[in-house]
């Protein structure tokens, strides 16, 4: 039995986590233990350590986590969401929530706004509930947990990045539906979108679109699929339409920006019948304008996706298990080292902007 987990804990915004070893708490019922050897901090860990977003501290960061098996209570599930018996030792990725499937949102499709949500790497860290996040030795996956048991051939670094970054990509592309032969924009090209942009290559898009202010990144979205690439700090609407001869190119749009000016600019270039999916936006903005006619007599539809649910993380691991013998998602990884660099990780990730920076556990 493990007696103590080393954890990081962030106190403040934009002070330098703390280390603390803590007693591992027995397990509750349908709880499991997990020896966390990888994790990256998605963006959203970076926006609660600069203050962009709140969460209730001292907190654990870290959802983006890949780890095995060390010990599981005695009403533990016994197999994994595809079906797979769960044993010591196996090497599993899980979602970002635990929730009661029973619950009315849950059998609905959307597990993750259940009323009992918990959610990794978000939860205040206190006596009564902790290792809850990455940026720790152990994870107590609590009842209810999605879990998918890892295929030897996709590496822990780009395993870290599936129950976040990848499954919620999935989520997105499961609200598009058909994407064979479909001109697809898709505004940001961080990790999410560039993650987007090899989903959509695979699946059969016409042609990837991708657009971002930052030209590092859409120069490497290149080689993920997008066929055109342009910086949305010029005309690049007008660009567009003068290239494609068009004036309505795309039939989907996936946002992971949440930027409003580029929100709105994609809606005006839906041809009839497009649709478009809002990912980005979690953070406080500014209301956007929409003219209704245009969405009316355009058949335009507008979704919006907050995290996934259990079939987008099994979609998740499916997807990278392949597309990492297409495109080189193992470059967009950066090591700072082991959990002792955490501080080093976040500046790191503020400072330099990698696509993501991981930690060994």
């Amino acid at each position: 039995m493990v007696k103590k987990s080393r954890i990081a804990i962030m106190e403040e915004t934009l002070k330098p986590l703390s280390f603390e070893e803590i007693p591992v708490p027995t397990l509750q019922e349908g709880e499991i233990l997990v020896r966390n050897t990888f994790a990256t901090l998605c963006k959203s860990d970076i926006n609660t350590f600069i203050g962009k977003r709140q969460e209730k501290t001292p907190t654990i960061l870290g959802h983006e986590i890949v780890g095995q098996i060390v010990e599981c209570s005695p009403n533990a599930p016994k197999s994994d969401e595809k079906g797979n018996l769960l044993s010591i030792g196996d090497r599993i990725t899980w979602g970002i929530f635990a929730s009661n499937p029973d619950d009315p949102l849950s059998k609905r499709g959307i597990p993750q706004k259940a009323a009992d949500l918990f959610k990794y790497g978000h939860e205040q860290h206190n006596k009564e509930s902790t290792l809850h996040g990455g940026l720790a030795e152990y994870t107590i996956l609590r009842k209810n947990t999605p879990i998918v048991c890892l295929p030897d051939t996709i590496d822990d670094p780009l395993a870290a990045i599936i129950n976040c970054s990848v499954a919620t990509v999935s989520g997105a592309f499961r609200l598009a539906e058909d994407i064979q032969d479909k001109r697809v924009l898709v505004i940001g090209t961080g990790m999410l979108g560039i993650v987007a942009c090899a989903m959509a290559s695979l699946k059969g898009a016409r042609q990837v679109i991708g657009l971002d202010i930052n030209d590092a990144r859409l120069e490497k979205a290149l080689n993920f699929g997008a066929t055109h690439v342009y910086n949305g700090q010029e005309h690049w609407d007008q660009k567009l339409k003068e290239d494609t001869g068009t004036a309505f190119p795309v039939d989907l749009v996936f946002d992971f920006s949440g930027v409003p000016e580029a929100l709105e600019r994609s809606l005006n270039l839906l041809d009839i019948g497009g649709t478009a999916i809002w990912v980005g936006g979690t953070f406080p903005q500014r209301d956007m304008t929409i003219n209704a006619e245009h969405i009316i007599r355009r058949l335009i539809t507008i979704k919006g996706l907050h995290n996934y649910n259990r079939t987008d993380l099994v979609t998740a691991v499916e997807f990278i298990d392949q597309a990492q013998h297409h495109f080189p998602f193992k470059d967009l990884i950066y090591t700072q080292g082991s959990l002792d660099k955490v501080n080093e990780a976040f500046q790191t990730a503020i400072n330099d902007q990698p696509f993501r920076v991981g930690l060994v556990c």
